[in-house]
């Protein structure tokens, strides 16, 4: 038997397929009577929508891009699962645009205007400031966009806030007695994480408040990688007058460091202390103290953002910065 399509129920009902559309979604706009006579058509001729075809009809894909850096990593993970349960539960879906490199990006970003613009309603972005080209292309593709993990103008975003937890973690180290402090940074990239000025501008503005002097020698590129953290701290420790305390801009980085230490019979924390940022999941395994960060709540909130633009009336631009907690675990103490 053929399947009855919304064009039918329309042409039985006298009305047009936006109507019928309409009266079934239960969407305003829609006379009580015309909405009777629609179901009562509808039930009659047995129709049952077609979800592709109600959203066609609507003009709307109901289907969000998520632009991101790399799948397989930690915070990209949590993310996305925050954007997707708050997209799920709205009856929207979500199809990832993997960044990988300025070649992918170029085909992502560039395309976000243009192609992806007709099979999404929106674009959430992760980590990944779109240049001003892109902006521009997205302005006049007039396509939603919202920020993850960085404040872009004009844009809605949502961030926590870098400085202060890059600054708790430092406190708490000058607190405990330090004043010899080295910093795993996470290094250059063709992707503009804002993160990394700001978490080494909370850092160095602790140093200056407590009226200590960061030693240059002692900060070194970790790759936001175990590896990169392992081989940063090999070498800050190599120098004889090595620092008491480091802090790693990223929990990865910090479990790298750790290692290093291990390897060179040095005691976590009696020889050196190391403080990460995040909060994964293993860290409390470890022991490690730590900047937490709500990740999933950073996804859930730019799917909300999305939404709201979508589906409400709101025209101005909105920025939502969360706050990060320090979670003292092992890996701190007073130096010897």
């Amino acid at each position: 038997m053929a399947r009855v399509t919304i064009e039918k129920v329309a042409e039985r009902a006298g009305v047009s397929v936006a109507t019928v559309s309409r009266a079934l979604r239960g969407l305003p706009n829609v006379s009580p009577a015309t909405r009777d006579r629609v179901v009562r058509v509808a039930e009659m001729l047995n129709y049952r929508p077609d979800p592709n075809a109600a959203r066609l009809a609507a003009g709307r894909t109901r289907t969000i891009a998520v632009g991101v850096v790399s799948i397989p990593i930690w915070y990209t993970g949590q993310v996305v699962a925050g954007i997707e349960a708050v997209l799920t539960s709205h009856g929207y879906d979500l199809t990832l645009l993997l960044v990988a490199d300025d070649l992918m990006r170029s085909r992502a970003l560039g395309d976000v205007g243009g192609g992806v613009s007709k099979r999404a309603d929106g674009a959430i972005i992760v980590d990944l400031v779109p240049t001003e080209p892109e902006r521009r292309l997205l302005e006049e593709q007039r396509l939603p966009w919202v920020m993850v993990g960085a404040d872009c103008p004009t844009i809605d975003s949502v961030l926590i806030d870098e400085v202060q937890g890059a600054t708790a973690a430092a406190r708490h180290l000058i607190d405990l007695g330090h004043t010899s402090i080295g910093l795993i940074s996470g290094g250059p990239s063709v992707f503009e994480a804002s993160s990394l000025p700001l978490r080494r501008e909370g850092f160095l503005q602790a140093i200056g408040d407590a009226g200590l002097r960061f030693d240059p020698r002692f900060e070194r590129v970790g790759d936001f990688s175990s590896l990169g953290g392992y081989e940063a701290m090999r070498t800050i420790l190599s120098s004889p007058d090595h620092p008491t305390a480091v802090f790693a801009m990223s929990d990865e980085m910090a479990m790298g460091a750790m290692r290093a230490c291990h390897e060179r019979g040095l005691a976590v924390p009696g020889d050196v202390s190391v403080v990460g940022f995040d909060d994964v999941d293993w860290a409390f395994a470890v022991g490690l103290t730590t900047v937490r960060q709500d990740v999933v709540q950073l996804g859930a909130v730019a799917a909300r953002l999305m939404i709201d633009r979508l589906e409400g009336s709101r025209s101005e631009r909105r920025l939502v910065t969360l706050p990060t907690e320090l979670i003292v675990r092992d890996s701190t103490a007073a130096p010897n």
